[in-house]
């Protein structure tokens, strides 16, 4: 197994309990599909570098898990058909 990392920038206008829900979901995928979650880090509500389709804020989620090399195509293929996701970035650590 690899070790990866997600970082994704969630939309501000949502609620709480909305925001619970997409970090539950996207942790759910990747232990459903055989990856363990190692930390899930959550940075909260930041500006960002630059607006994204004229939003200026994201609440920003880093997510560390151990998973197979085909998870990540996966959990990014997920996270791209979500209106709720801003931005999103999904590496693998070395070592």
């Amino acid at each position: 197994m690899n070790k990866y990392e997600a970082m994704y920038v969630i939309t501000p206008e949502l609620e709480d309990e909305a925001v619970k829900g997409i970090i539950e979901k996207y942790t759910g995928i990747i232990t459903a599909n055989g990856g363990e979650i190692e930390k899930v880090d959550e940075w909260g509500r930041r500006r960002l570098a630059y607006p994204i389709n004229y939003k200026t804020e994201g609440y920003y989620v880093l997510t560390t898990f151990a998973a197979a090399s085909e998870l990540p195509r996966e959990l990014e293929r997920n996270l791209n058909n979500d209106e709720g996701i801003l931005r999103f970035l999904v590496v693998r650590q070395n070592g």
